[in-house]
């Protein structure tokens, strides 16, 4: 039973129709592939720009259902500004959002900032650098402003170095150079105050332990081998940039998921573009919100199959044309001896 559907296939794969059948199979599959490939080819294209590389992740990772849980889960968790974020994103991206969300965000924002609770927290900030929210921030960044805060920082970690005791190096130095940019930006009239806030916003991050090991690793790395105190500087202007434009918790957040300062540079590309929803843009995609996640070996490889599909089809085109010449011209000879035989 078996040999006689073996030779069933076989003889069915002989004719005509079975190469017309994996032409058509070729023709279908040939467009899909060029599709892959012509996508893969604008990944690639878009690879430099942050913006574009958002706006295609979000267009198949965000939607209203989205929105909505991670608003929820944000006001549960008592982080208004990420709420904030995602209401923002919802309203660029057009997503229709409950109606009361937007209220609840606010008067959640509303009880975040009372008077004497904002005050406390400013204190916090200011007398021990290790902020916890916006306000405690403010603190940090206003006790660094005045010299403080770097004064505090060095003293604290220069003493640990001093007596054996386990100290960081990148809050020492990062003190180190905070006194001496605070002193350029007083003689300056605040032409670096971006580097300033930026260097607080580093210092605070690495305090608090939401800034990447590998983004340390790296930004040392390049400090000293190729830029020197400059790379440094350039680390920290585009972390103003994104304070400024993000504000502090988003310039956390991406902090935390760069690991080189190159990636530093995107995200302040991307939080100058979007503003306010870049803390839940990346929140949702994190570095991939700035890293395309397509290479020239898929595009390749998009193109490589296609090329296949096109000359399957080709291929099938041409059996198929000979098989039918080829099932005529035996048709005709056996109709011929048949007339033949006949005859005699």
């Amino acid at each position: 039973m078996n040999s006689q559907k073996l030779n069933s296939l076989a003889s069915f794969a002989r004719r005509p129709v079975a190469a017309l059948a994996g032409a058509a199979i070729c023709a279908i599959a040939a467009p899909f592939l060029l599709c892959g490939a012509i996508a893969a080819h604008d990944r690639i294209a878009a690879a430099d720009d942050p913006v574009a590389i958002s706006d295609r992740a979000l267009a198949h990772a965000f939607d209203r259902k989205v929105a909505e849980r991670e608003i929820q889960a944000a006001l549960a968790a008592g982080d208004v500004d990420l709420a904030q974020s995602f209401v923002a994103l919802a309203a660029e991206r057009n997503a229709p959002i409950d109606p009361a969300l937007p209220g609840k965000v606010e008067q959640a924002g509303a009880d975040a900032h009372t008077m004497a609770s904002t005050a406390g927290r400013f204190v916090h900030g200011l007398w021990t650098g290790e902020p916890t929210d916006i306000a405690s921030l403010a603190g940090t960044a206003f006790g660094d402003l005045f010299v403080f805060g770097d004064i505090r920082d060095a003293a604290r970690e220069g003493t640990r170095y001093l007596s054996g005791q386990a100290y960081d190096p990148w809050i020492l130095g990062l003190a180190g150079v905070g006194i001496a940019i605070t002193a350029v930006t007083y003689a300056s009239l605040g032409a670096t105050l971006p580097e300033r806030g930026g260097l607080s916003l580093v210092k605070a991050a690495r305090r608090t332990g939401r800034l990447n090991p590998a983004l340390v690793a790296r930004a040392v790395r390049e400090a000293v081998t190729v830029e020197g105190a400059g790379g440094i500087l350039g680390f920290a202007q585009n972390t103003g940039r994104i304070e400024a434009r993000a504000g502090s918790q988003a310039a956390f957040d991406a902090l935390s998921v760069a690991r080189d300062p190159q990636d530093v540079s995107r995200m302040a590309w991307l939080a100058a573009a979007k503003g306010g929803s870049t803390r839940a843009i990346v929140k949702l995609l994190g570095r991939a919100a700035i890293i395309a996640a397509v290479s020239a070996v898929e595009l390749a490889s998009w193109l490589l199959w296609a090329a296949l599909a096109l000359l399957g089809f080709c291929a099938s085109c041409k059996t198929a044309v000979e098989r039918a010449t080829q099932r005529y011209l035996d048709r005709r000879r056996r109709l011929r001896e048949s007339v033949i035989a006949i005859s005699r």
